[in-house]
């Protein structure tokens, strides 16, 4: 009578064994196809390694875009800004209809050995007012913006505005 108790036994651990190494497969596969988002600021204050692909968001820095043609396929470098801190990015390849300076997008890439970061991919969205949410919370987070006051402000003012209703 002891015997197909402890067989049941076994069977639920191996079973109970077997469902807790699907499931961590499962979260490992998923954490490694995980892109974070950061602003500019946070770049610089965590330093992320070099070939770590995350998402970078803020403005593009008035003045900053430079575009050469090699090889018939243009690579252009620019600075994105969060208003606190700004980060130069490389992108080989053509640049959405809707990049321009002053314009919020997010670049997928990662940082480079001598603290650039290599885009592999820019994204820009429709609209004179558009800005990814993700860049509105960096703005909002480095005290740039508060949407309580009426939209972004334009790039260029970031250095030289306070937030109002702040003290600081």
């Amino acid at each position: 009578m002891r015997a197909p108790k402890k067989r049941r036994l076994i069977l639920l651990l191996v079973c109970g064994l077997c469902l807790s190494a699907a499931t961590g497969l499962t979260l490992a596969a998923f954490s490694s196809s995980l892109t974070y988002f950061l602003s500019p600021r946070e770049v610089l204050l965590k330093n992320p390694a070099p070939g770590v692909s995350f998402r970078l968001g803020g403005i593009v820095q008035v003045g900053s875009v430079n575009t050469v043609i090699t090889d018939r396929m243009p690579t252009t470098t620019f600075r994105l800004t969060d208003g606190q801190a700004s980060i130069p990015v490389t992108y080989t390849g053509l640049l959405p209809d809707l990049f321009r300076e002053g314009q919020g997008i997010v670049a997928i890439g990662a940082m480079t050995p001598t603290g650039g970061f290599a885009a592999q991919e820019v994204l820009a969205k429709h609209g004179s007012t558009y800005m990814p949410k993700d860049v509105e919370q960096a703005l909002q987070k480095a005290g740039k913006w508060n949407p309580k006051y009426g939209p972004p402000p334009p790039a260029d003012t970031w250095n030289t505005m306070q937030v109002k209703g702040s003290n600081s």
